[in-house]
């Protein structure tokens, strides 16, 4: 059977639903390879090597974000009906989506992450670079492990939950979406209810992920967070306890002389991340307190380490919407602010390996080889089309390397809406002088836009670059670049949009927009 008949109910349900729209892709009939994808790029790509043997379907539409997208049912169907499906993963792709897909693929059909698969074929990976020039501590969630004792795989979910704050005034943790809107986590001004399950309070990443968060505290003093820790390996299951544990701040106060400690390690500056290990079902602080990188991270133990919040985070509340449950404009409060990831969760690794023309190159090999395992019988026509695209990418990679050299290097600045160029800039030589936010969930405070501003004039920027589908969530950059008149140009990144519509397309548009609006 080429797919589950018994979702016949459910794909019925989709004809009522989508009423007058475009007819669903694919069939249980289909005389080719149905092959679906998470993303519009990832759909190119497929189809210049597939040609006339495969249909291709995105579930993530041209001009959406990946980041926040959330599949419909006629997405559904076209999971259940295909034969191959190719998502980027390295967390690029909402959680609802990855789950989408996972949880509704036949199990005989292969399920490939091309940017983890692709380093087979030599792609190059970069670890996210996070702004070092922050001089206090970058607390955030982490899970570390993979759960598979349980049974848990990557569409499944960690549970961290607040369950108890003590202190001198209100604590909360929370990240901030959309270029401003807040999501608050943790919040103990309304208290902690059980009979919920601290729903109220939990924060949900996948298994073996990294965010950072917000820290904000009403007094100085000492406060104490209880976190609870559960692993829900699917939607149906019951959550499987994990641990708790609690952390302590000392909050505008000596860390040294927190009441209870004796001679207590003190995280006050680097890396640090209040961390579950899935697989050793503990929570614990794992940390990098000299700023080392990846390697230089340990685990502390929450009995004996006091958090440092110190009197240079105390800031006041900005003005807006946006803070309000924060307090009133112009209180003072301490914070520990977001530094690098907010709800789009990266991970550790930055996932838009495609903005290097070489690593689109390696994709591209490894789809040639899924349908090759797939469809035997079309491998020549595979190969065939795959060396012809993977000429077009080689002229393509030489052309954005002449055409970005042309632009002198005093000129050769990139400032982008979100951190999404990491590779575009190691590739041709552009450096990233700064960003708006290091992702779609920013932000933006008074000193974001100070940096940006002073990067702006220091460097005497002539342009910065804004993502189409983020120009209404990205007033910020648009508004400094009016204050100081330089221009404000198009770069895509995650996405097509209806001109810009193939792969090809988009990089040459990138480079041409580059060359445009920095080279005198």
């Amino acid at each position: 059977m080429r797919a589950a008949k018994l979702l016949t109910g459910a794909v019925a349900v989709v004809g009522l639903l989508s009423g007058c729209t475009a007819p669903v892709a694919f069939t249980a009939t289909a005389d080719r390879i149905q092959v679906v994808t998470t993303t519009g790029i990832l759909a190119d790509l497929v189809r210049n090597v597939g040609g006339d043997r495969v249909l291709v379907d995105s579930i993530v539409p041209d001009s959406a974000d990946s980041h926040t997208y959330e599949p419909t049912l006629r997405d559904v169907r076209n999971i259940v009906y295909a034969d191959l499906a190719f998502s980027n993963y390295l967390l690029l792709e909402a959680q609802s989506v990855v789950r989408t897909l996972d949880a509704n693929l036949r199990p005989e059909v292969p399920n490939i992450s091309l940017a983890e698969g692709a380093t087979k074929y030599a792609a190059e990976i970069i670890p996210m670079v996070e702004d070092a020039s922050l001089d206090t501590i970058w607390l955030g969630l982490r899970v570390r492990g993979t759960g598979q004792r349980y049974g848990a795989n990557r569409s499944s979910d960690i549970l961290l939950s607040a369950t108890e704050v003590t202190g001198p005034g209100r604590l909360v943790g929370y990240l901030t979406e959309s270029f401003g809107n807040p999501d608050v986590y943790f919040d103990s001004a309304d208290g902690f209810d059980p009979g919920t399950g601290y729903r109220d309070d939990t924060a949900t990443l996948p298994p073996d992920a990294h965010t950072h968060m917000s820290w904000a505290f009403t007094e100085p003093g000492v406060y104490r967070l209880t976190v609870r820790a559960q692993l829900r390996v699917n939607q149906r299951a019951a959550p499987v306890e994990l641990g708790r544990q609690r952390f302590t701040f000392a909050v505008g106060v000596d860390p040294h002389s927190v009441p209870g400690f004796s001679n207590p390690a003190v995280l006050g500056r680097g890396h640090a991340d209040i961390a579950v290990d899935v697989d050793a079902g503990r929570l614990h602080l794992y940390a990098d307190p000299h700023g080392g990188g990846e390697t230089d991270q340990q685990v502390y133990d929450p009995a004996t380490t006091v958090i440092e919040v110190p009197n240079k985070g105390l800031l006041e509340i900005p003005s807006g919407r946006s803070y309000r449950f924060l307090g009133r404009a112009g209180d003072r409060i301490f914070q520990l602010p977001q530094a690098v990831l907010g709800k789009h969760v990266h991970g550790e690794i930055d996932p838009h390996l495609w903005q290097d023309v070489g690593n689109a190159q390696s994709y591209v090999e490894l789809i040639r080889d899924t349908l090759i395992g797939v469809d035997p019988a079309g491998a020549a026509t595979y190969r065939r089309n795959a060396e012809a695209y993977l000429a077009e990418l080689g002229a393509l990679d030489t052309y954005l390397t002449e055409r970005i050299a042309s632009i002198p290097p005093v000129d050769r600045h990139l400032v982008t809406t979100h951190d999404a160029f990491a590779y575009l800039a190691r590739a041709y030589g552009i450096p990233v002088a700064g960003f708006v936010t290091p992702s779609p969930a920013t932000e933006p405070s008074l000193a974001d836009r100070v940096r940006l501003t002073e990067t702006i004039r220091n460097l005497r920027v002539k342009a910065v670059f804004l993502e189409p589908d983020l120009r209404a969530r990205s007033a910020t950059l648009v508004e400094v670049a009016r204050e100081q008149g330089v221009r404000v140009c198009p770069i895509y990144g995650d996405t097509f949009s209806a001109t810009v519509d193939t792969y090809l397309k988009m990089m040459r548009f990138n480079a041409d927009s580059l060359v445009s609006c920095l080279r005198p």
